[in-house]
């Protein structure tokens, strides 16, 4: 096996991104922060000029940039075969979701630490399989559930631990996803349909089934059940004003419409605005002509009744733990809100009320209340994508996987929570978290 670098206290970190989208940019991003911690050495990317614009930010050596991740693979395996060393000492996996399980693979079985998106995969077996992967290799794994990892969830986290309220007994949490948003990535976007993808509470929301799971450790989960579907985004939800226009630039009703993919794509670029969620769109810097393009010609540009989804737009789970703490979470597509999540936690002797900006603690002892204002770092998630890539950097260095605060096997387990939240939602009865397990176990195992 090729040698393991960052093994010394005051050694730069290495890592290669796999998928150089919004996700791997994010988390890039940290290199370019503290560029004496780490250093992104190799990348893979299909699209010429997200390439192009990502290896310059980056100053990265021409000879390391693919177009392929089997191609940034095969270059490894030779490195590791002529030089006894990888090319770096983690990778990043941040590829489309179904595309995961291989990726995580490949590189572990080559010895690389690795920090992959969430989901941990679409399906049970792919997450099984990377378990057993990240074990056997015996590598650092890190999980893409960067609200862990953000000042205000620290802050939290830091008060539910000390127990200074006493248990955690209860926990009601919302996930906001907003309506623009939920229309770009869900309707008509990469996370549409199940079957090219997962359901929207697994690509969605898994972190904060995690973070409830988190919070509410050592205890786990015993019971879950979940309702939800897909209300409005369907065909029989379209207006009548709207006619037989299936795009909205050829819609009569468009300027009426909140999901008019003019004002949520055109109307930013004209004000110079080329961030997300614009920024998905093409294959490096949008402007008029080629966002015009896209809307005209492509899925981005279809009216939201018309386009071929199918996951759910709301979706409420309630989970029982082994501590008997109870938790209920819902992910809704109504909101002005974009991801700012509304977070209660009760305990015993008091209360937390966050916004993941601030939020606010009552003692019922002393009847005091405390409001904290975390420092935001930037970065996404209130800085949980930085916190992510910080704790991970830290983690291959000192070649420590508590730096994570989490193991393949919690993620795991915090996924499989999920998936049985899935099951109840579809199957329309309470599942038994252990059973399930079990049960996914056995079936796998044949």
């Amino acid at each position: 096996m090729a040698k393991r670098a960052a093994n010394e206290s005051n050694e730069l970190v290495t890592l290669a991104v796999v998928g150089c989208g919004q996700r791997g940019k994010h988390y890039a991003a940290y290199a370019l922060s503290e560029p004496t911690s780490c250093k992104i050495v190799t990348i893979a990317e299909p699209r010429q000029k997200t390439r192009e614009l990502f290896t310059r930010a980056h100053n990265i050596d021409n000879a390391l940039v693919f177009s392929d991740w089997q191609d940034l693979l095969k270059a490894s395996a030779e490195t590791i075969e002529a030089l006894g060393r990888r090319l770096a000492d983690g990778v990043v996996v941040a590829v489309q979701d179904h595309m995961h399980r291989d990726v995580v693979l490949a590189f572990a079985a080559q010895g690389y630490h690795i920090l992959c998106e969430k989901p941990m995969a679409t399906s049970l077996r792919d997450c099984f399989e990377i378990e057993n992967a990240v074990k056997k290799a015996g590598i650092i794994f890190g999980m893409g559930h960067v609200l862990r990892y953000s000042p205000y969830t620290k802050a939290i986290t830091k008060i539910v631990r000390s127990g200074t309220l006493g248990e955690l007994v209860n926990a009601v949490h919302v996930e906001p996803v907003g309506f623009y948003h939920f229309a770009h990535s869900y309707v008509r976007g990469n996370w549409a349909k199940e079957s090219q993808s997962s359901f929207s509470l697994m690509t969605k929301s898994c972190h904060d089934i995690d973070l409830l799971c988190y919070w509410l450790s050592p205890a786990t989960p015993t019971r879950v059940s979940s309702f939800g579907s897909l209300h409005h985004f369907t065909k029989e939800k379209k207006p009548a004003a709207a006619g037989g226009a299936v795009r909205c630039m050829e819609c009569p009703i468009e300027r009426d419409c909140p999901y008019s993919a003019k004002k949520i794509y055109l109307d930013p670029v004209c004000r110079g605005e080329t961030g997300w969620p614009v920024s998905t769109l093409v294959d490096g810097i949008p402007d008029l002509e080629n966002v015009t393009d896209v809307l005209r010609t492509g899925a981005y540009g279809k009216c939201v009744y018309e386009s071929d989804n199918d996951v759910c737009d709301h979706q409420v789970v309630n989970i029982e733990f082994s501590s008997g703490a109870t938790a209920s979470f819902t992910m809704v597509a109504y909101t002005s809100l974009i991801c700012d999540r509304q977070t209660r936690l009760h305990f015993t002797h008091g209360e937390i009320v966050g916004d993941m900006s601030t939020f606010t603690v009552t003692d019922f002892r002393t009847g005091r209340k405390t409001t904290h204002h975390p420092k935001n770092e930037g970065g996404g998630h209130g800085g949980g994508d930085l916190g992510l890539l910080r704790a991970f950097v830290e983690a291959v260095r000192t070649n420590n996987q508590a730096c994570l605060d989490t193991h393949v096997a919690e993620v795991l387990r915090s996924h499989l929570t999920v998936f049985a939240a899935e099951s109840s939602r579809k199957d329309g009865q309470v599942v038994d978290c252990v059973e399930y397990e079990r049960n996914v176990r056995e079936e796998l195992s044949k």
